[in-house]
């Protein structure tokens, strides 16, 4: 079946959105940092860390992860910093 959205293999990384998680405090600079960008075609690509072991089984009534899916959790300080560049559009 297919389904209303996928994934475009497609799409590039066109800009980072937010603060980077060392200028929010929240990691060292390196390869290993959660990041926010929007891709070429719109949608936006979440770097961070996969929870879904610690928090798939917590998920409140009616949520589901499916199996090509995960749970990404990301510091919360550096998620609000992507506003100001979503709401700008």
């Amino acid at each position: 079946m297919d389904r209303p959205w996928d994934v475009d293999p497609s799409a590039s990384f066109a800009r980072r959105l937010g603060k980077t998680a060392a200028e929010v405090g929240a990691s060292r600079v390196g390869k290993d940092c959660p990041e926010f960008w929007e891709l070429d075609n719109g949608d936006v690509a979440v770097i961070g860390r996969d929870a879904t072991a610690a928090l798939g089984d917590r998920l409140p009534p009616g949520v589901g992860v499916g199996s090509d899916e995960r749970i990404v959790v990301v510091p919360g300080e550096q998620f609000r910093s992507t506003m100001p560049d979503v709401v700008a559009e």
